[in-house]
């Protein structure tokens, strides 16, 4: 598995990248065959450390995990058992599917964009009806099963989720309910 381990504004020592390849290696190979990448990120914020991880892996899915603490190992630490929270639930998951993805998922390539917020007053009428365009990214959109789909959203902690559907090759969304449920629109 490679490793990408940064700090934003932080140096980050040799004997932090030694245990962060120790502890996330023993934490995702025991959940997860085949990692490609592993991406973690610490930064500060105010009196906290904050540390994110990204995992990549080869059946196409990501994990990711934040956490905070007032020391540095100590949110590398949290974030760890989070994502091998994750990790386990997501092999739970492939047991009950009893079905193994033979080959990676494919993906299909989209525009994102970011769009500005309104503006502070919300009485008065904007100038135009046209957005503000902030940002403009290339995003991919994966081609999963529902249940897959579903899985990936919770590992990414998204609350919602675009992918093209495996059974009618539409382009589908499941998204995080108020109620706590999850909501699947099949146009």
């Amino acid at each position: 598995m490679r490793y990408q381990i940064s700090g934003k504004q932080i140096d980050v020592g040799e004997a932090l990248q030694t245990h962060v390849k120790a502890e996330l290696g023993e934490a995702v190979a025991k959940y997860a065959e085949r990692p490609t990448d592993a991406h973690i990120i610490f930064s500060k914020s105010a009196s906290e450390y904050v540390c994110e991880s990204i995992v990549h892996l080869s059946t196409g899915l990501t994990a990711q995990a934040k956490a905070h603490a007032h020391e540095i190992y100590a949110a590398f630490d949290k974030c760890c058992e989070k994502m091998e929270k994750q990790l386990r639930r997501y092999k739970r998951r492939l047991k009950d599917h009893h079905r193994d993805r033979a080959q990676p998922v494919e993906v299909l390539g989209a525009s994102s964009y970011i769009l500005a917020s309104e503006s502070e007053d919300e009485d008065s009428e904007p100038e135009n009806l046209q957005p503000v365009i902030v940002a403009e990214m290339e995003t991919q959109i994966p081609s999963l099963s529902v249940g897959e789909a579903v899985m990936q959203m919770e590992l990414a902690e998204a609350p919602v989720l675009i992918f093209r559907n495996e059974q009618n090759n539409g382009l589908n969304v499941v998204y995080r309910r108020d109620d706590g449920n999850i909501g699947w629109i099949d146009p």
